[in-house]
């Protein structure tokens, strides 16, 4: 399989965020739902608060409301559901597949058993960035050099990590290996600070879109042998195409590979909550793809199985069977 982003350079706005706090219905009784996401400048903060926005507006009907979180990212989101602190999280499809086998960054406390998958969003390809004094021509090239690699509880970590095994590196390998917020990667990467980060994240995005302009950043392609096995031995990752172009100073494409963002939910999540939501979602599909536009390629049918390897939420499951989509 392989992910062609789309090469819409469309202004990128969190602003929407912002529409989940409208005036709460009168007389209705309410049920808050909170969706766990990542920092506030990657795609999963807005994705999430597009998710609420949505239903947020019809609330008065259906009695919920809906609330985003911005959290480590897909691990410290897939925990929040397990401890119930949270109904929704947004996580990445090889995050979802190792919680549900309890393996990877899961094996010490095992299986997942009430991982629930809901649907899945935008692909995203793992992006490396070089500061353009650094003289990055490949990613081998990083080895001594100060480069960030995800922060802790991160989905972008936690492929790091299977990354530098599969290339039989350590994280002592490079001569720093710092653990930055998406949020800061940019800053300390034009700041001269770090050579160079990686980060799991939906095109075009902010945390890109920064440090490509702002100090002439460079996309580094993500190939090889190791990038090979793990293409082929790993149900959950694809080789991903960044169209030339979509950043500044960057006017070729550049080739990695990447997962698919993917909203999960507990088993003890209501059926009724769940169904609410993705028919929400559903039927209000053309806006939603409006609302950022690294959804702005999605597609019913691959929704409802790309990325998804937890069993389907009931709730889900219901809405799909009667939309067709699934038998």
């Amino acid at each position: 399989m392989r992910i062609k982003l789309s090469l819409t350079a469309a202004a990128l706005a969190s602003a929407l965020v912002a529409a989940a706090s409208l005036p709460q219905a009168a007389g209705a009784q309410q049920r808050f739902i909170t969706i766990g996401t990542g920092g506030v400048t990657g795609v999963y903060y807005p994705a999430g608060g597009a998710i609420c926005r949505l239903v947020n507006r019809d609330r008065a009907k259906h009695g919920l409301r809906c609330s985003v979180e911005s959290t480590g990212g897909s691990v410290a989101n897939v925990n929040l559901l397990k401890s119930g602190e949270i109904e929704f999280g947004v996580a990445q499809s090889d995050v979802q597949f190792n919680a549900t086998k309890g393996q990877g960054q899961f094996q010490k406390d095992g299986a997942f058993g009430d991982l629930r998958a809901v649907f899945a969003l935008h692909p995203e390809p793992f992006t490396v960035v070089a500061r353009k004094e650094a003289n990055i021509a490949k990613f081998e090239d990083f080895k001594g050099k100060r480069f960030n690699v995800g922060n802790p509880g991160s989905g972008t970590l936690a492929s790091m990590n299977e990354l530098l095994a599969a290339m039989g590196w350590k994280m002592s390998d490079f001569g720093l290996a710092s653990e930055l917020r998406p949020d800061e990667h940019g800053p300390a990467l034009c700041d001269g600070k770090i050579d160079g980060f990686f980060y799991a994240v939906g095109h075009p995005s902010a945390n890109i879109q920064d440090p490509t302009t702002i100090c002439g950043a460079k996309l580094v392609s993500l190939t090889g042998p190791a990038v090979d096995k793990l293409v082929k031995d790993k149900p959950y990752y694809a080789i991903a195409t960044i169209p030339g172009g979509m950043y500044p100073n960057n006017p070729q494409p550049t080739t990695t590979y990447g997962v698919q963002a993917t909203v999960v939910s507990s088993a003890k999540v209501p059926a009724d909550v769940v169904y609410t939501v993705v028919k929400t979602v559903f039927e209000n599909l053309d806006e939603f793809k409006k609302l950022h536009p690294a959804l702005a390629n999605l597609k019913p049918e691959e929704m409802v199985k790309n990325g998804l390897s937890a069993p389907l939420h009931e709730g889900a499951l219901r809405y799909y069977r009667e939309k067709g989509w699934i038998k």
